[in-house]
């Protein structure tokens, strides 16, 4: 245990060596959005994979056309529509009716679009019998040329980004049917706490409802994970000891942390499991977040637990490292294993809790889902990115933005402040011209709960600064 104020940085980079990416799963294309990349993806087929028309209109030979633009009458042999159709080739002097998308008739190398002509407009279900039609002007080529789009081998997506509707579309055009992505993590949430009641359980002196399971959850789910809530887990080493094992069962060998993707993504969204001795169903994560006990008090279990001999226990806490972070809130941290699988040791103050996660947990997952980072690229642009590359689920937009109003710090650490997006008076000495003149306001105390749901981001205030003034340019992690 060190004595000393750890830096977020600093413990970022520890959270990431303690997790490493999960296995390669191949899933059907349509399953895939959310996932991130295994491996580099290119075109197999080119886009489009033939000429093509751009307009609805007449396939025509430039040849014929005059040069200076004039008028023209040409012979009309047939119609092409996009589908599969028998395409006739064209020669001098004559056109093809052709709707978008259409193959080119061989011999054809442009498409005069219809209001362009003398037929004006098609009418849909009408008989198309004109034999002649008179371009009005000389047009340009309006004809998709194969592999315009897209090349065949050519390089569509790098691995570690995460994929995307657009990039489903630009795929499945190209030829893909199955991609190489990391499994989607399976993440346990356990808060604890003896006073904490379920939520919509009835309250007794001296309970609250627990806040930060569903809270943490929810922020998972964002993160690109699925979730199993254990708890709320009472302050009693054992019940903690059982839920923690309740976690883990099944994760015994690598095989058994591979499990079927695509089950998971559509039956396993959320598992309610109630931490208590005796809790039966293993749930196989490959994270633990817990939230509350790590702290210096006598009933903080987390520590209890991480503290307890390992003799007679199987070793189950491995690699424990207990910290006190430089941030307000959140400074109590501890990470370990539990039987092998990581565990994130979080501060029960729910916005310590809140901001805990968004700090470590969220690159926790990224890592998990193949994507690479340091603590000093996270902490610099609050993402996950592998190479060039970020994605989406592990990135929460972060900009800079002018404070309406002046706050207090807390020097020596990273103040975290839950803030709104205010306008800014016309006074104002910041020069925010890029952002609309809009600025920032803290929402509430900076521990409260309120305060949290009322922000639209939070305020990274760096350790060496004393007092936030009004104007003074802060840079805001945005959670909407």
């Amino acid at each position: 245990m060190e004595s000393r104020l750890r830096s977020v940085t600093e413990h970022v980079e520890r959270v990431i060596a303690l997790v490493s990416p999960l296995p390669v799963v191949s899933l059907d294309l349509a399953d895939a959005d959310g996932s991130i990349l295994a491996e580099d993806l290119h075109a197999l087929v080119s886009v489009p994979p033939f000429d093509s028309a751009a307009m609805d209109g007449y396939a025509v030979r430039l040849a014929d056309l005059p040069s200076g633009g004039g008028p023209v009458t040409l012979q009309v042999t047939g119609d092409v529509a996009a589908g599969p159709s028998q395409v006739t080739g064209i020669g001098p002097g004559q056109a093809v009716r052709i709707m978008t998308g259409a193959p080119l008739p061989p011999g054809a190398d442009a498409v005069v679009p219809v209001e362009h002509t003398s037929t004006r407009r098609f009418v849909a279900g009408a008989p198309r019998a004109e034999g002649s039609v008179t371009l009005a002007r000389r047009p340009r080529p309006h004809v998709r040329a194969a592999g315009e789009d897209v090349r065949r081998g050519e390089l569509l997506a790098r691995a570690g980004t995460e994929v995307t509707a657009a990039m489903v579309g630009a795929l499945a055009a190209s030829g893909t049917v199955r991609v190489p992505v990391r499994r989607r993590p399976l993440v346990a949430v356990i808060s604890t706490g003896s006073e904490l009641v379920p939520v919509g359980g009835a309250l007794g002196p001296g309970q609250i409802t627990d806040s930060n399971g569903p809270m943490l959850a929810a922020a998972v789910r964002a993160a690109g994970a699925d979730v199993v809530r254990l708890g709320p887990v009472s302050d009693d080493p054992a019940a903690l000891r059982a839920a923690l094992d309740a976690a883990v069962r099944d994760t015994a060998t690598p095989d058994a942390a591979v499990r079927d993707t695509e089950m998971r993504k559509t039956e396993v969204r959320e598992t309610e499991v109630r931490g208590a001795p005796g809790v039966g169903g293993g749930a196989g994560v490959d994270l633990i977040v817990t939230a509350g006990g790590v702290s210096a008090g006598a009933a903080d279990v987390v520590r209890e637990v991480l503290a307890a001999p390992s003799a007679g226990r199987d070793a189950a806490a491995t690699d424990v490292d207990v910290a006190t972070v430089a941030m307000s809130p959140g400074k109590p941290q501890a990470l370990a294993r539990w039987r092998g699988v990581p565990w994130l040791a979080l501060p029960g103050n729910p916005v310590g809790a809140y901001a805990s996660f968004e700090l470590f947990g969220r690159p926790a997952i990224g890592r998990l889902r193949g994507a690479t980072l340091s603590g000093k690229d996270h902490l610099s642009g609050l993402c996950c990115s592998a190479s060039t590359s970020s994605t989406q689920s592990n990135t929460l937009r972060s900009v800079t933005l002018a404070a309406a109003a002046g706050w207090s710090c807390s020097p020596g650490r990273l103040l975290i402040v839950p803030v709104r997006l205010v306008p800014l008076p016309d006074e104002s000495p910041a020069d925010n011209s890029a952002a609309g003149r809009v600025g920032v306001a803290p929402t509430g105390s900076h521990h409260a709960l309120s305060a949290l749901a009322a922000a639209d981001g939070l305020a990274l205030v760096p350790p060496d600064v004393e007092k936030v003034r009004a104007g003074d340019l802060v840079q805001v992690l945005m959670l909407r």
